[in-house]
């Protein structure tokens, strides 16, 4: 088990190695562990050696002007200046916020960036001040829209964070694809096959092969095929595209820069890095807080204390099973697997910083 100030610790080291101030190596790390505490170890430390092969191909900048390109009071488009999304997102929520406090809501558009890490993160900052959070982003294109045998669109989350009064907050944070590509990176490492339903071949048939999309296939969307509504992820998976990239100028579809390492980037992009949208709302701009607060309250706590079906104890609440990880993790540790135990130390190797094991 490795605690979550060590993980951050090392994270941060390596992004200091790379180039990047202690105030941004510290955030990006902050960003990364939080996904290993909240249980959603594809997006943690996992990713930092991908993040480092971004760096080395000259597709991360270390040192970037991170800056607004166009603004409104209400909206903004900021350019991420090839940074590490980890860096960037949180930054873009910060403006948002900050217009949401000034007009009501703010929201931002983000163009020339990379992969954010897990999309909850972000969403959930605008909790700190009693405000509802969306975040989402567009990704590698991995996935094949319905009836497609082509890989056009990424998995690309969505996340929302509602505050409450006394209740733990509601945080949805999905991929629009039946499972995200870092939960098949996990398959992979457990030499595991894929559940139907999450991949389908080159040639456009269900595969449970967990190396199915290295090998030309592709992820599905959410539902995994028509009779079970995979037209609808498809539609979720297009919308955070266009809000993301189309809305920012940012590469879209096809031409969105990817993060895996057996994709090469376009040479004919349409826009600049990878797209985010963020959105804050001050619940006051709707009703009064205290009124909303409680009624969050009463929304929860009735879903919660709902009849379950046989064999379930309780309903679950969107984050509540992330929330618990994090306090079983804070007290008992991080599990990592063997293959990034051995990808860290490397990684370590490589730039001279120590991975204890």
């Amino acid at each position: 088990m490795y605690t979550a100030a060590q993980l951050t610790d090392f994270s941060r080291r390596i992004l200091e190695e790379i180039g990047y101030s202690t105030e941004m190596a510290q955030l990006g790390a902050k960003v990364l562990v939080s996904a290993d505490l909240r249980g959603v170890d594809s997006h943690g430390v996992a990713r930092l050696s991908g993040y480092i092969r971004l760096w080395e191909k000259g597709r991360v900048n270390s040192t970037p002007d991170i800056k607004i390109v166009h603004e409104t009071p209400s909206t903004a488009v900021l350019d991420g200046d090839a940074a590490l999304g980890l860096m960037v997102a949180p930054k873009a929520m910060e403006i948002a916020m900050s217009k949401a406090e000034q007009v009501g809501t703010g929201w931002v558009s983000v163009k020339n960036s990379n992969h954010y890490g897990i999309a909850g993160y972000h969403s959930m900052m605008a909790l700190k001040k009693d405000m509802i959070g969306l975040s989402m982003t567009n990704a590698s294109p991995l996935v094949a829209p319905t009836y497609s045998a082509e890989r056009l669109l990424g998995t690309n989350p969505i996340s929302v964070a509602i505050p409450t009064r006394n209740q733990p907050p509601f945080v949805a944070d999905m991929a629009t694809t039946t499972a995200a590509n870092g939960k098949l990176e996990v398959l992979q490492r457990k030499h595991m096959e894929a559940p139907q339903g999450w991949i389908q071949s080159k040639e456009g048939q269900p595969t449970t092969n967990a190396f199915g999309v290295k090998e030309g296939g592709a992820l599905l969307p959410l539902g995994g095929d028509k009779e079970h509504g995979s037209h609808k992820g498809y539609i979720l998976g297009s919308i955070v595209d266009i809000f993301s990239a189309v809305l920012s100028g940012a590469n879209y579809g096809p031409w969105v820069p990817p993060f895996v390492a057996f994709l090469d980037p376009s040479d004919d992009p349409v826009g600049e890095g990878i797209g985010h949208f963020f959105g804050v709302m001050r619940v006051d701009a709707f009703r009064p807080k205290d009124d909303f607060l409680d009624h969050m309250d009463n929304w929860i706590d009735r879903f919660r204390n709902s009849k379950t079906t046989s064999g379930y104890d309780r309903v679950l609440i969107p984050g509540d099973p992330e929330r618990e990880m994090e306090a079983d993790r804070l007290q008992n540790g991080i599990p990592l697997l063997a293959p990034v135990v051995e990808d860290l130390t490397k990684l370590g190797e490589k730039f001279g910083v120590v991975f204890e094991t």
